[in-house]
């Protein structure tokens, strides 16, 4: 029943950065040194991207995605390129940070330790402020399912009241074999369970990778390695978390489904996806008005979320 003494839930406000904060570090992919600076932006900006050695601005947003092997890569040759964004956009969901300026004098992010949590740490030490402007999601309004018969990859999201994921991988090495989660993602949780979960990669499929281009700044400091032979692992501090492989999965979807533009309102489920199919994902959902509206984040919509044991079930949020 109505309780017209009860208050309304309070509006979030928009954050942003109190000051600027650079790091340097290694490009995961180009190897190459790259300092990044985050600064500062104006209420309702959004987050950018800009390279200081051209000038160029790209808006982190799912429609400037030109390419997903292997990270989400930001704007089109030949102009100013911005790669491995996702690692990054995931810290900036984590630490609810609506506008920002990203500086690079490289066209990558560094790959700092291959989580979010040394840009949680940058963005902390920074401090953020809250903004004269409410904070906006988007809620999603309709079912969204995609199927991939090629690699057997299958997301969806569903309306829901937070932003929660179940995601499964299957990899055919003892080592990961087939690992299932399931979370409310608000960014306490995010912070708490994902954000320190970094990504990972095979002994063997490296020389091809870099002989692609690829994985030339990567290293035992950045990223989980599985040995060749399936017996284990090259990193001799071993996992951060038991499943950390499905948890970084998760990060990776984070990151690219914050290049909406905003949090999202739905519950995801996912099986063996990557970038590609997280960004298919946006571009089915704002296909159509009818999927999804804009609405403004009060408190009620992430209260009492916290990481959950049981799957997300398919018809919660009908």
């Amino acid at each position: 029943m109505f309780n017209p003494r009860q208050q309304k839930p309070r509006t979030i406000a928009q954050r942003t950065l109190k000051g600027p904060i650079s790091c340097s570090g290694t490009g995961l992919h180009s190897g190459r040194k790259v300092t990044m600076s985050l600064l500062p932006a104006a209420p309702n900006s959004g987050i950018a991207f800009r390279r200081v050695d051209t000038g160029v601005t790209v808006k982190a947003n799912y429609r400037n995605v030109t390419d997903t092997r292997l990270c989400s890569l930001l704007g089109a040759a030949p102009g100013p390129r911005f790669g491995t964004v996702e690692h990054l956009m995931a810290a900036l969901y984590g630490a609810s940070i609506d506008n920002a300026i990203v500086e690079l004098d490289a066209d990558e992010v560094p790959v700092m330790d291959g989580s979010s949590a040394p840009f949680l740490f940058l963005i902390d030490c920074a401090g953020t402020i809250e903004q004269a402007a409410p904070r906006r999601a988007i809620e999603v309004l309709k079912p969204i399912a995609l199927d991939d018969a090629r690699d057997g990859a299958a997301i969806e999201i569903r309306p829901g009241r937070g932003f929660a994921a179940t995601f499964e991988i299957d990899f055919p090495t003892p080592t990961i074999g087939r690992q299932n989660l399931s979370l409310d993602l608000g960014p306490d949780a995010f912070r708490q369970e994902i954000a320190r979960a970094r990504t990972f990669g095979f002994e063997q499929e490296v020389a091809a990778l870099r002989a692609a281009g690829l994985a030339r700044g990567g290293s035992l400091d950045n990223a989980v390695v599985i040995a060749a032979d399936g017996s284990g692992l090259l990193n001799p501090e071993g996992l951060r978390f038991d499943d950390e492989f499905v948890r970084h999965k998760v990060l990776d979807l984070v990151g690219d489904l914050y290049l909406a533009g905003a949090p999202l309102l739905g519950e995801i489920r996912a099986r063996r996806t990557g970038h590609r199919h997280n960004n298919a994902l946006l571009h089915a959902l704002f296909a159509d008005a009818a999927n999804w509206r804009m609405v403004e984040l009060t408190e009620a919509h992430f209260a009492g979320v916290s990481p959950v044991a049981a799957p997300v079930h398919a018809d919660a949020g009908q």
